[in-house]
């Protein structure tokens, strides 16, 4: 009987495991989706915004390549508004997505000439996009 429970066991356990796996897999896809959708999206924002790395492409908004982490306000080089340069927030998933959803929420006197991104899909491919400019 304990080989048979064993061997159960090693069943069930292997089974898991490849249960497991497939969310992973899908979860991997919809990842790679949902960055390549926020590329296309980025078109919407290319006509201001930069988003390649160490890029000395001078346009009317700031380069956003490695956003994530960074300090708003404190890309050097890059004459932010006075609200923005004193926010005091680090960009990340949520304060990018209540950035895009309404700008002037976050620094009420931004230069940014956006009214913001109402679809939340949108929005989170967007930040997924930005997200993988690492």
């Amino acid at each position: 009987m304990q080989r048979k429970s064993g061997r159960l066991l090693l069943a069930s356990g292997l089974l898991a495991a490849l249960v497991g796996a497939a969310p992973a897999w899908a979860q991997a896809e919809a990842d790679a989706a949902s960055v390549a959708r926020g590329k296309r999206l980025f078109m919407r924002c290319a006509a201001c915004h930069e988003a390649v790395a160490g890029s000395k492409l001078v346009k009317t908004g700031p380069n956003l390549h490695g956003l994530f982490g960074r300090s708003a306000g404190a890309l050097p080089g890059y004459q932010f508004s006075t609200d923005l340069k004193a926010a005091g927030f680090v960009w990340d998933e949520a304060k990018l997505d209540a950035w895009l959803v309404k700008p002037t929420a976050l620094a009420p006197n931004t230069t940014m000439a956006f009214v913001g991104m109402t679809d939340a899909a949108e929005r989170k491919a967007l930040v997924a996009f930005l997200r993988s400019l690492k």
